[in-house]
């Protein structure tokens, strides 16, 4: 049995579903981290069977919004003193900067390269997003 121990001020990103924890992990950058950060692949989990879990020791001011089209289904626990203050379930981000790329050659944001590409929330089942430059329709995929 692989044991990982509790952290005493962090956060741990719980429920991931599986395969989505390293797309996660990649993501926030954590690789480039110099504090300690745990990627739990395939864990054992009551309700879906198998989970990924990230744990973030000491490190509390990350963007978290992203993980919400990643994956919706995530739990975010914020650590004190080892112990949870706060749950945090997450959904897809109304807006999206930055993140998303625009697949229209046309697009202002394909040629302008300060333009900031920014997708609006269109379908919250089928996580599909709307530039705001050229309406061209963009689905995650899971």
């Amino acid at each position: 049995m692989l044991y990982i121990d509790s952290i005493a001020k962090g956060i741990v990103i719980d429920h991931i579903s599986p395969g989505h924890g390293f797309r996660i992990f990649q993501y926030l950058k954590l690789e480039k981290s110099d504090y300690t950060v745990a990627l739990i692949i395939n864990a054992p989990s009551k309700k879906k069977g198998k989970k990924d879990v990230i744990k973030i020791e000491k490190h509390t001011d990350l963007d978290l919004r992203i993980i919400g089209i990643i994956d919706p289904n995530v739990t975010i626990n914020i650590i004190r003193n080892e112990k949870i203050v706060e749950k945090i379930q997450l959904s897809p981000p109304e807006k999206v900067e930055g993140v998303i790329q625009c697949k229209n050659p046309r697009c202002v944001t394909s040629s302008e390269k300060n333009a900031i590409q920014t997708f609006s929330l269109l379908d919250k089942e089928e996580l599909s997003y709307k530039c705001d430059y050229c309406d061209t329709i963009y689905n995650w995929e899971a």
